[in-house]
């Protein structure tokens, strides 16, 4: 089936159908019906300043008599009916006689955001889905707010540890600093006031551990001072927030001299 290009927008006539339950889908004819749906595999949608990011919503239809497919995808904030994702494409597959997995392809382009809004940044959270089936006997359903999930702004750490050589039971500063992506300015400014974990990877070992947290400043840097007793791997590790995206640094590694 050959999608269609829709940009997401605000509109009166979306108020009831965006908020209504799954029940909306008795706006029916015949058996059809959509029994689940999946948005980009199960994860969160994250979306930086630049760059184009493509995701799939897959829709599992059910009719007596075969599924036709798709004949309307969007997807909005839950809570401020507007979005910047474009449905961009269709296909279907038969998983049985009467049942296909028809899977929309959405893109997000963060340069679309401005041209919405100027609070663009507001929409980051949960998004819920729309769609529309057709059956190859004509019947049909609509499907309002089927489906939620989240899309978040996305988030950068780095790291600087210094000095790489350290004597044991040394000194080691590491510094570093939160950002996101702010997408009315499409920049990535400091995140301040969020809570960061120092975390260690001992040489010879596979997992890291949390040494202390860390407040970031009203620019999103962070500094911190440990004694070393090890060589091993440093980094930063921030839990995201229900907007923004969770995300570690690289490591930064450290020798004992």
């Amino acid at each position: 089936m050959r999608g269609r290009t829709v940009l997401a927008a605000a509109s009166v006539a979306l108020v009831a159908g965006v908020l209504s339950a799954p029940a909306a889908q008795a706006d029916s004819k015949g058996d059809i019906r959509i029994t689940k749906v999946v948005v980009n595999h199960g994860k969160n949608v994250v979306v930086g300043t630049s760059g184009r990011f493509t995701y799939p919503i897959a829709v599992t239809v059910k009719d007596n008599h075969g599924v036709k497919g798709l004949t309307r995808v969007s997807t909005f904030s839950r809570d401020h009916l507007l979005g910047f994702a474009a449905w961009t494409g269709t296909s279907c597959k038969e998983t049985s006689a009467t049942t296909s997995v028809c899977t929309a392809t959405m893109t997000i382009d963060p340069a679309w955001a401005p041209v919405l809004t100027d609070k663009v940044n507001r929409v980051a959270g949960v998004w819920v889905v729309n769609a529309d089936a057709k059956a190859k006997d004509g019947d049909f359903c609509e499907g309002d707010g089927i489906a939620s999930y989240k899309v978040k702004r996305a988030s950068r750490l780095t790291i600087d540890a210094t000095p790489q050589q350290v004597a044991k039971n040394g000194t080691l500063t590491v510094k570093g600093k939160l950002t996101r992506a702010n997408w009315e300015t499409l920049k990535n400014p400091g995140f301040a006031g969020q809570t960061v974990r120092l975390q260690f990877k001992k040489s010879g070992t596979s997992s890291y551990s949390t040494v202390k947290t860390v407040t970031t400043d009203s620019t999103g840097r962070l500094s911190a001072k440990v004694k070393i007793t090890a060589s091993g791997t440093w980094r930063w590790s921030f839990s995201g927030t229900t907007t923004t995206a969770a995300g570690s640094s690289t490591g930064n590694s450290v020798k004992l001299k």
